[in-house]
């Protein structure tokens, strides 16, 4: 039996994509015969938007999933620089091929949790939440120069401007709300989210369309999945501070803001930002750990299916 990794090309200059198949030899492991799972594919990462969404499905209806990479670990891209080179049968080349072995050899031995692409219904509202923030910076760049513009005809011409903004505005926030209603898990799912102080509409629409996953990890892969998990760093007797890093930077923008507001009106994120200022921390470590700790609490309620109550978490 034959098994196959497949890679995604996409072509730039159609914005369609191909599909290409690489044979994993037995020899590339020694001389003992390894079998790997026919399902494994390897997403990368500058397949985007029609064509990324276009290679997902075809993956999904030849194999029934897509296997992805755990919460947290390190990037694909990541894996096959540093570790073609090391783990790869002790081979120095880089191609294709050892790229190939090395990235089924670690769908194998991971057991890499099956993962479904995302519903059309969460690509709709991604592309118009990407229209919305276009649409702030429009309005922000505008209000500058109309803050710098002395003459005029130009002021005159901006204030039109910054009105059919705000009207285009309008028209987008109400396709995101009717796109929500319409479609009942979500509007269960985003009723849950917005329960929680310091988390409005566009936070919780954000957060399912960037994060579809939550309600179904454990907190801590919640954590890391959103890159709020502190990453330690040791080597014998040093200790480095642990830090953030990785995962959905998207997600920690959208949380940021809600999360300073849930410092003043949410008793229990109050409650835990001012405990770590009282012990000497930092505001922006605190605020950190209250973005972490919204996510954390939101994944909870999600999994739960009830919504956010005032009790310490």
């Amino acid at each position: 039996m034959t098994h196959w990794t497949l890679i995604g090309c996409p072509r730039e200059s159609t914005g369609s994509f191909e599909m290409t198949k690489l044979a994993l030899k037995h020899s590339h492991f020694g001389r003992e015969k390894q079998k790997f799972p026919a399902s494994f594919l390897k997403q990368q990462a500058f397949i985007t938007g029609a064509s990324k969404r276009a290679w997902l499905n075809t993956g999904s209806a030849l194999h029934g999933s897509i296997r992805v990479r755990p919460a947290g670990s390190a990037k694909v891209s990541d894996l096959v620089a540093i570790g073609s080179r090391l783990i790869a049968n002790g081979r120095l080349a880089k191609t294709d091929r050892v790229d190939a072995a090395l990235l089924a050899k670690m769908g194998a031995l991971l057991e890499l949790r099956a993962d479904q692409p995302k519903s059309e219904t969460l690509h709709d509202l991604k592309q118009l939440a990407t229209a919305r923030l276009a649409l702030i910076k429009d309005r922000t760049a505008a209000k500058a120069r109309l803050a710098a513009t002395t003459h005029v005809l130009p002021s005159q011409q901006i204030k039109r401007r910054l009105k059919q903004i705000e009207r285009d505005l309008s028209q987008v926030t109400e396709a995101i709300d009717a796109i929500v209603a319409a479609d009942k898990d979500l509007a269960a799912r985003a009723e849950i989210l917005t329960s929680i102080p310091g988390i409005a509409k566009v936070t919780a629409c954000a957060i399912l369309t960037e994060m579809p996953e939550l309600g179904h990890l454990s907190g801590k892969k919640a954590a890391a999945l959103a890159g709020l998990a502190p990453i330690s760093r040791q080597s014998g007797k040093w200790q480095g501070k642990e830090r953030i890093q990785g995962g959905r930077a998207s997600v920690r923008r959208a949380v940021y803001l809600p999360a300073v507001v849930a410092t003043r009106f949410n008793p229990d994120m109050k409650a835990k930002y001012e405990h770590l200022i009282s012990t000497g921390k930092c505001k922006k470590l605190a605020i950190t750990a209250v973005m972490r700790k919204l996510i954390v609490t939101a994944n909870t309620l999600l999994r739960d299916q009830r919504k956010w109550g005032e009790y310490p978490a």
